[in-house]
Order: C-alpha cells, then sequence, then structure tokens
C-alpha cells in the first residue's frame, strides 16, 4: 500500500459514523503507531469510512470515563497553592508542579501519550492575586527536558527559556502581575511538540479589588495529533471530546457566568468560540474594565486568552463549540443546561 493511501486523517475520521470512529482510530493507530497512540484496538477498518457521514461520536456515550471526569474536575478547579505571609505582610503561595510522562483518555477508548503537568491535560488552573509573592516548585520526572514559561510580567531570570532536565528541579519566584488571564507552558525546543504533547494550562490573577461574584468555569482549547503528521485528529475543550454534550456543564437562569478561556491549541492558526442562542461579553486577557465585544462568536490564536461573561435569560440548553465545523465535529462542542 502507498503511503499516500496508508494514512489516515482527521478528515477520513469526520466521514465515520460514531462506531466508525473509535473503530478506525482503534485499529489503525494500534496496527500503524501503537508506540505512540497505545489505542486499544476496537472493530472497523479504513474502508467503512465512506459508509457514513460524521455524526459527533461520543455524543451518545453518557458513560463518565476517566477522561471525562478529568475534563470535568478542570472546568472548575483552581490552584492556589500553600498560602503563607511574609514578614512585610505580602501573601506567598507556594505551588508544587511535577512534569510526568502518562496516558491520557482524550476520547472514549482512545489514549494520548502526553507530556503532562501534575498528571492532566491541560494543566492545572493556578489562581493568585495581583501583588502575591509566587513560588513555582517544578520537578521534571518526564523522559525529556522540560520547562515552564509564564506568560505576564517577570524577571527574565525567570521566564523558563532554561531546560529542566530528567530528575532536576527548579523554583520559579516572582511577584504576580499584572492581573488578568495568562496561560503557562513548556518552553523547550521544538516549541510545537513540547505544546503539543500536553505541557500547558491556564493561570489566573485576580484582580485586588475583587470582580463581581459569578459561577466560573475554566476552559483550554487545544487539539491532539495521534499519528505525528502535524494535522489534528481530535479537538477538545479540557483535554476530552464532546466532554459536555451528554453532560451539560449546569448553571441558573439570570446568573453571573465567568468562563477563562484560552486557545492553547498546535499545527493551527485560529480556534474559536461560539455560544448559540445568545450573546456574551468578551474582556481580552482579562484586563479592561469596559469589555471589547458584545457577540456570540470570538477567536484565537495561540497563546491568547480572555473572559467571557455572560447570563441566560431562558431555561433550556445553549449549545457552545469551534466555529470552525471540522474543529466542532471531531470533539470541540458542548452544552450549558439552564435551570
Amino acid at each position: 500500500m502507498s503511503e499516500e493511501h496508508d494514512k489516515i486523517s482527521r478528515r477520513d475520521i469526520l466521514k465515520m459514523g460514531s462506531a466508525g470512529v473509535i473503530g478506525i482510530a482503534g485499529s489503525y493507530y494500534l496496527d500503524k503507531f501503537a508506540q505512540f497512540s497505545n489505542v486499544v484496538k476496537a472493530s472497523g477498518h479504513n474502508t467503512h469510512k465512506k459508509q457514513n457521514h460524521a455524526n459527533h461520536a461520543n455524543m451518545k456515550d453518557k458513560s463518565k470515563t476517566n477522561g471525562y471526569k478529568m475534563a470535568e474536575r478542570l472546568l472548575t478547579e483552581f490552584d492556589y497553592g500553600k498560602v503563607s505571609t511574609l514578614p512585610n505582610g505580602q501573601t506567598l503561595r507556594e505551588y508544587e508542579i511535577v512534569a510526568i510522562d502518562k496516558e491520557i483518555e482524550i476520547a472514549k477508548g482512545i489514549k494520548f501519550p502526553g507530556w503532562t503537568y501534575n498528571g492532566t491535560i491541560p494543566g492545572p488552573t493556578f489562581r493568585c492575586t495581583e501583588g502575591d509573592m509566587l513560588k513555582f516548585r517544578f520537578t521534571n520526572k518526564g523522559s525529556h527536558p522540560h520547562s515552564i514559561h509564564f506568560h505576564g510580567i517577570h524577571p527574565p531570570n525567570m521566564d523558563g527559556l532554561e531546560s529542566i532536565y530528567p530528575g532536576q528541579s527548579f523554583t520559579y519566584e516572582f511577584e504576580a502581575q499584572p492581573y488578568g488571564l495568562q496561560v503557562y507552558h513548556c518552553h523547550v525546543l521544538p516549541l510545537a511538540r513540547h505544546i503539543h504533547k500536553g505541557l500547558y494550562g491556564n493561570f489566573i490573577i485576580d484582580p485586588k479589588t475583587p470582580r463581581e461574584p459569578a459561577k466560573e468555569f475554566n476552559m483550554v482549547m487545544n487539539g491532539f495529533d495521534l499519528d505525528l503528521d502535524g494535522e489534528n485528529e481530535f479537538y477538545t475543550v479540557n483535554g476530552y471530546a464532546f466532554a459536555f454534550m451528554n453532560h451539560p456543564i449546569k448553571v441558573k437562569k439570570d446568573e453571573l457566568v465567568r468562563i477563562y478561556l484560552s486557545n492553547l491549541t498546535e499545527f493551527d492558526l485560529l480556534n474559536s468560540f461560539h455560544l448559540h442562542a445568545n450573546y456574551f461579553k468578551y474582556y481580552p486577557t482579562g484586563r479592561n474594565d469596559n469589555p471589547s465585544q458584545f457577540t456570540d462568536t470570538i477567536m484565537q490564536c495561540q497563546g491568547e486568552r480572555g473572559i467571557l461573561e455572560v447570563r441566560f435569560p431562558y431555561k433550556g440548553q445553549y449549545m457552545f463549540h469551534a466555529h470552525v465545523s471540522e474543529f466542532a465535529e471531531l470533539g470541540w462542542m458542548g452544552f450549558f443546561e439552564v435551570e
């Protein structure tokens, strides 16, 4: 078989039904890329790929897999660190970060050989207040050199450009500034590989004057390239395809909902967020007191982030997804359920 015909793309997966996508991803990747994907083999074959149009694989699966549970936990879990007070009265927050190689379930029956911070993709959402002193003790227990590059303002020697080799540790120490939504990621070359493999996450610096109380959610848009051809086969929010389709995110009618949204998708120039049947206010990097847009769709390049604020005026289910159809049909889609 020629190389051209031996290769499967995300478009091949899109042509499959829900059984087919699991089958083709399982059997193909096990046969051709077992050293990369370690997927449990399932039924199905490439010849089936033209039989059905995409019908949103995993959308009918209501089981709470480990991958879904991780995505759900990352939605609302914030790591405030170990808190103490310095002699000058400044708040000190200390965090522990460990880089480890770990298989991550990204769809039912499909696992990705990730490089992770603290065992999840994306990594933990670190949170603090502007002016806090921060200490991130980083230990590399992975198989490759890694680092942590934090977006924001800090001394250059804390910028994460130096590689921390397996078995080594380093403490990043700096004052939290400016307030807003930051991101962090590995900055070891090749950047695309280290970021795509899972070394990234959100980093929230709250303003000294607290924001209006709200129901808060953390969302990191990302993608997964299973066969290492530089093209993603799955797109997700918080690391699991269609995580919030069968288990919608529950909110209350008229309550303020705040979403910390970032894009760490590799191999694609842009990702997007579209909300059905409603509009939201968008604050780029979470900095401005006044929103830059009142809209239902925004785009972010890699590393771009912002805060969305919305109230839902009616009960029912509101869909949200990437407004690139291909991304949506390959996993980046969910619901808010307003009660």
